[in-house]
């Protein structure tokens, strides 16, 4: 069972985990993603995300399958906040069961580092510090992952 999901309400590792729970798994492994306070020097106030929703979950389903072609996982569980991401809240949840540890556990770190590289999804820091009160004064900038497969130069380039 393959449970992806985009949403603008907050994320529970209880909630992925219990999704995956299964009688016959002895390993449940996560991911949980959080915003972070402050990134290179500066005061981070939120995340906001944006995606292609259509195409991020058609992305997240093709990375599930992926999975299973590589490890025996049981469940695989992505959840991925859009919208607002205070601090300290998660943006992404990747919770994958399987009977042994080594499995889920591998599984999981690939499954991490696929969404990053191929599911569009946009993440925006924004900044506080002075003058950053209620929204006017802050700055913010669009983020780029290293992963992202589609930024990556072209052989030959």
């Amino acid at each position: 069972m393959d449970i992806v999901q985009l949403t603008a309400e907050p994320l529970s590792l209880d909630v992925a985990c219990r999704a995956v729970s299964s009688d016959d798994c002895g390993a449940i492994s996560t991911f949980s993603g959080t915003t972070r306070d402050s990134f290179a020097g500066r005061q981070v106030v939120r995340l906001e995300y944006e995606a292609y929703e259509e195409m991020a979950l058609s992305e997240m389903r093709k990375i599930c399958a992926g999975l299973r072609d590589k490890w025996s996982v049981k469940h695989v569980a992505i959840y991925h906040r859009l919208g607002l991401v205070p601090v300290g809240e998660s943006s992404v949840i990747i919770a994958i069961s399987s009977c042994h540890r080594r499995d889920s556990l591998e599984a999981v770190s690939h499954a991490i580092d696929q969404l990053k590289a191929r599911v569009p999804i946009w993440k925006r820091e924004v900044y506080g510090g002075e003058g950053a009160g209620g929204g006017e004064g802050e700055e913010s900038q669009w983020k780029q992952n290293a992963e992202c497969a589609w930024l990556r130069p072209a052989h030959g380039s």
